[in-house]
Formats: C-alpha cells, sequence, structure tokens
C-alpha cells in the first residue's frame, strides 16, 4: 500500500465519508486488499494518524482526519526468470509493450509463484527491469487480469516506471477494450458511471456501490455488432479498477461471456474465462516525449468466442 516510491501512503477523509469506520473506508480506498487484512494492519500499528484521530478498526472518522498506511516488507517469493515465449510489440531501453496471452498471471502471488510474465520479463531484460516495485513485481506499471489478453507496458528504468505512473494516475493513458457480452445492449453507446468497491457479500469481487464509498469508475462503451442473445463491444476506460469492465457491465445485466465471477455459473458454449481483449494501448512515452499507440488483433480464442455465439468473422 506504499506509492510508486515506496513511501507510505497518505488518506484525508472526505466529507462523504463522515462517520464511517475507519476499516470500511481504507478498505474502499484500497479494493484490492480484504477488510481483514485491513483490520490486520490496524491491528499491526501499519496504520497511523494525525492529531485527534485514532488509527482502529471501529474509529467513525470525520472530514480531514489524516492516516499514514504502510505495509510490512512482502514475502519475498523465489522468484525466477524463466525462457517463457513473449509476444513483443515494442521496446526500448526505458519500456516494453508486450501482448499477454489469455490464461498468464501477470506477477508471482501465492498459489502462482511461476509461469507469470514477469518470470518471462525477468528472463527477457535481465536486470534491465525498473526496481520500484521490489522482487515481486519488477517493472510492472499496470495489469490486466489472468484471463484477458493483450497490451500491457512494462517499466524497464525507474524514470520510465515514475512517468507510466504517473500517466496511470492521472488516467491519461488510453486504454481501448473488445468484449462479448451477455444480452442484446439496445442502445448504440453509453457510459456506466458507478463507483467500484470490494463486495460486502464476497469478498473476492468487487461490486457497484453507492455513491461515497469505493472508488469512482468509468466505462465508455459502444456497440460494434449483435447476434442473437450476445453483443461485441468496445470498452474505454476513463479510469482503471479492478474488474471496472467485469463489473460495469454486468451491473447494466451484460456479464461477459465466459466470466468465473460474475456472470452464469454455466457459461455458453463451455468457455472459461471472460471474453476481455486488451487491444489498443496509448499513452506518451515517459522519457522521450513521444505519443505511443499500439493496437493488437484479436486472438484466437477470442474469435472462436465469437463464432460459437454466432458472429460473422473475417
Amino acid at each position: 500500500m506504499q506509492d510508486s516510491t515506496g513511501q507510505p501512503v497518505r488518506i484525508t477523509i472526505e466529507e462523504n465519508e463522515k462517520g464511517r469506520r475507519l476499516d470500511a473506508v481504507l478498505s474502499d480506498r484500497f479494493a484490492d486488499q480484504t477488510r481483514s487484512y485491513i483490520q490486520k494492519l490496524l491491528a499491526d500499528g501499519c496504520v497511523t494518524a494525525s492529531a485527534g484521530a485514532k488509527a482502529v478498526k471501529n474509529y467513525k472518522v470525520r472530514p480531514g482526519d489524516l492516516f499514514e498506511v504502510s505495509l510490512p516488507e512482502p514475502e519475498l517469493l523465489d522468484v525466477e526468470p524463466e525462457d517463457i515465449p513473449l509476444d513483443i510489440v515494442y521496446e526500448d531501453d526505458d519500456l516494453i509493450v508486450v501482448n499477454k496471452p489469455q490464461g498468464m498471471v501477470v506477477h508471482p502471488a501465492p498459489g502462482n509463484p511461476d509461469g507469470t510474465l514477469v518470470n518471462a520479463l525477468m528472463y527477457h531484460c535481465g536486470d534491465s527491469l525498473s526496481t520500484i516495485n521490489g522482487v515481486i513485481r519488477p517493472g510492472i506499471v499496470h495489469r490486466i487480469d489472468k484471463d484477458t489478453s493483450g497490451l500491457l507496458v512494462a517499466a524497464k528504468s525507474d524514470r520510465a516506471h515514475e512517468g507510466l505512473a504517473e500517466q496511470f494516475a492521472v488516467h491519461s493513458i488510453t486504454r481501448r477494450y473488445r468484449a462479448v457480452v451477455y444480452n442484446n445492449i439496445k442502445e448504440d453507446e453509453g457510459t456506466v458511471d458507478a463507483n467500484i468497491g470490494r463486495s460486502s457479500r464476497d469478498r473476492k469481487k468487487m461490486a457497484v456501490v453507492p455513491s461515497g464509498k469505493g472508488r469512482h469508475a468509468v466505462t465508455h462503451y459502444r456497440v460494434l455488432d449483435r447476434a442473437g442473445s450476445f453483443t461485441y463491444i468496445e470498452c474505454v476506460l476513463e479510469t482503471g479498477r479492478t474488474h471496472q469492465i467485469r463489473v460495469h457491465m454486468a451491473s447494466k445485466g451484460h456479464p461477459l461471456l465466459g466470466d468465473p465471477l460474475y456472470g452464469p455459473k454455466k457459461h455458453a458454449f463451455g468457455i472459461e474465462g471472460q471474453v476481455l481483449h486488451a487491444k489498443v494501448l496509448g499513452f506518451i512515452h515517459p522519457v522521450t516525449g513521444e505519443k505511443m499507440l499500439f493496437d493488437s488483433q484479436l486472438p484466437d480464442h477470442f474469435i472462436r468466442a465469437m463464432k460459437q455465439a454466432g458472429f460473422k468473422t473475417k
């Protein structure tokens, strides 16, 4: 929960959070962490408060309260370089853009200690990966889900990492996704502007939450084609929250085909893993200042799913 420089994150309580429990507020602010983990951080003294505030889980926060959240050093996994083929779209001394296949985890974690994109990048780049995120996630500036395919940029230098992280923080990165969703979307285009936070029913899931909770999230979508009870869409992210497209489209009654968390328990055609592809990625090169824009082809698994759903593809 440190920022990109490894320093504790400063949290200022806002007016719409008044009267809420501190652990609930922090759980919303840091949606990648479970509430039980947040409570452990509080119990272990990893959250400090300004004068007048208390860093205990049931403290009712007040507007203007200041807190600093830091994490203990992570338990280091034995991350080894692995000779895993990479689909490299672009590479220079500062960054590398790859087309991640469906099924590949971005970085090692308990349960996925190897076979990840980080393992592959460590083999390909050697020592030329940024060190800001430490041993477990060298070079990783952003992530896409295991079963989401598509474009991802990694940093090879710390200056590139800092520059890219800043662009992600202010949402200036161009990210266009393709997806197949259940049911016919009647309108040709639309926007989902709904906060996303941890689900109160299932802590493994994210959910649309009321205004004042979670984090602001905006997804723009437009229909590219329709086939029976399925719709092929493009989604443009204005923000980048965990599971954003999956949660937003499911909230509209259009879960992604094959989505194991937010869609039907039994998916059509036996497809496993959401049919979602990060097709376009654009940013300003953090060192040269050049405008970079990359476009990738739809992968074979995506095209097969479209054909099964009844879409005509070339």
